[in-house]
This record gives structure tokens, sequence and C-alpha cells, in this order.
């Protein structure tokens, strides 16, 4: 006769561990078993890095969020960019061969010259400091090269803020070329030299038969070098809280926001373009891949060290 408990052990010492689990709850899973599964997700699809969103393995941009979750590789250097880039940091080359770099038109990315605003593939050279250019506007002088670029400038002329803006510069120009007063003996020199001014005019006048001038006075703009700084201070303040008005704001369009920022950029003091994108240092937008995500102009002053990013 057969043992019955002895053939229930038997069966039992037989049966794989796969089989139990099948009949019975499943074991918790190891770190194997969990790195299994992750890979078998990404087989099924690519994971947005932003949201965690599965997309298609082909995908360059989350279906869901927007971002990019892919890199394309820049044609000139070999250095790894953002999908919506369409300038290389590494290089300094725009890469986009269907977009004109210019106004932003479509290309077929054959044309010598863009249908829309007749700019050249090649770039332009910058006939004040004859710098060749990729972008509507001299990322060296800032000179508006293109007729679309001074279009853009004479628009923002009629922008109260741009006007306040212009009108700021000019008084932290003229504090930036000022002559401090030294020492009292650079007071006293200039007292009296306004004596001595009263004093020819007085003499000129009743020359004249005029026996009692009337002299108007001179107003001295010298200050003291604690003065003078005090008052820089002030109009850096006021620059920066212009500068914020005009920052640009994220669009669609990489050209679109170059030439904005580019438009804004007032002469006669040192600025750096503060991007979204990195939050990095640039000399100007023209330097930044991805303007389009907005950024802003920052007043950097005379002595300023801060590092600008893409200055060779």
């Amino acid at each position: 006769m057969f043992d019955n408990n002895s053939d229930i052990e038997k069966t039992q010492r037989n049966v794989r561990p796969q089989q139990v689990f099948e009949r019975g709850a499943r074991p918790e899973q190891g770190p194997m078993q969990m790195q299994m599964a992750q890979k078998q997700a990404q087989a099924a699809g690519r994971p947005c890095p932003y949201c965690g969103a599965i997309n298609e393995l082909e995908a360059m941009f989350c279906a869901q969020c927007g971002q990019p979750i892919s890199k394309m590789i820049c044609p000139h250097c070999g250095a790894e960019m953002d999908p919506d880039a369409d300038f290389c940091e590494s290089c300094h080359h725009y890469i986009k061969k269907d977009v004109c770099s210019f106004c932003g038109s479509h290309l077929s990315g054959i044309e010598p010259y863009c249908p829309d605003c007749g700019s050249p593939r090649g770039g332009i050279v910058c006939p004040t400091c004859h710098t060749l250019n990729e972008f509507a506007f001299c990322k060296k002088c800032g000179a508006a090269l293109t007729e679309e670029a001074r279009m853009l400038v004479k628009q923002l002329q009629l922008n109260p803020d741009y006007q306040e803006l212009l009108e700021i510069v000019r008084d932290y120009s003229n504090l930036e070329n000022a002559l401090p007063y030294n020492s009292e003996r650079d007071i006293v020199r200039e007292q009296m030299n306004a004596r001595l001014r009263e004093r020819v005019l007085s003499l000129l006048a009743k020359d004249e038969g005029i026996e009692i001038p009337v002299i108007p006075k001179v107003e001295s703009k010298r200050m003291t070098r604690e003065e003078l700084e005090e008052q820089k201070m002030v109009k850096i303040k006021m620059l920066s809280a212009i500068l914020d008005k005009l920052a640009v704001v994220p669009t669609s369009s990489p050209v679109k926001a170059r030439n904005f920022a580019m438009a804004c950029k007032p002469q006669g003091v040192r600025l750096a373009w503060v991007c979204n994108y990195k939050h990095a240092m640039h000399s100007s937008p023209c330097g930044c891949a991805k303007p389009h995500l907005g950024g802003k102009w920052v007043v950097l002053g005379k002595n300023s060290k801060e590092e600008i990013k893409d200055d060779k």
C-alpha cells in the first residue's frame, strides 16, 4: 500500500517556487525584480524626466508636459543639445536649417537668401564693428542689421517704459563720466573760480553802462566721490526696475524672442543677459540656446567681475 503522507511530502518537494507563487500570494519584490520591472516599463515607452509620463520611444518631447525628453547632436561640433534649441552654446553656431535666424520664417533648407526678409544664410557683416552675425542684431555692438530689426527698434521707441529706460541710461552715463571732488582743496578752488566769474561779468556789465548787473549763478554739479557712488546706485536700481518690465516672457519662437531682447538693449551701460533656460549670464541672447524660455537684461556696472558664460 502507498503511504499517503509520504506521497504528499514528495509532491510538495517537487513543486517549483513559481507554481507556489501562482497558486497563492506573491512575495515582496526584491531589488532585482524591481529593476526588471523598470526595464519592462521603459521597453514599453520613454519616461519623461520632468513629469514621469510614458512616451513613445522615438518621441522628442513629452506628450503630457511638453518638455524635451530626448537629445539631438550639433551638426558642427557633435555636442548634445535639447531638440527645441536653435543655437549651440559649445561651438557658437546657429543650427536650424529650416528656420531663418534673422526673422524666424520657415525655410526649405536650400535657399541662399530668406524669401521673407532677404537675409543671406551665411550671415551679415555689421557695418559698424565689422562683426559677422547670424542674427538680426549685432552680437558685439547691438546695431540693427535688418529692416525688420530697425522697425522693431522704432516701435519700441514709442513705448513709455523704453523712453524712461533711455532717460535713466543717459543720467547714469553722465554720472559715470562725472569728475568728483577729490579733496577739500577742489571745493575751495571751485568756489574761488565762481567768485572770479561773477567779478569779471560785473566789470563787463558796468563797462556797458549797467550799474547793478544781475549775474546768473551757475549751480555746480560736482559732488564728492561718496555722493557720486550713491547717485549711481539709485540710477542702477531704477534701471533694473525698468529692465524687469521689458523682460522677455516665454514664447514659441527663439528668433522673435532674441530680436525683441536685442531691440530693448540700451547703449551706454554694461549689461548682461540672464536666461531662464539655465539661469546663465550671457553677453547677449545671441549666445543663448533657448531665449524663447524668457530672460532679462541685468546691470553689471563698470567694474563688475561677474562671469559671462559665452565670452571668449
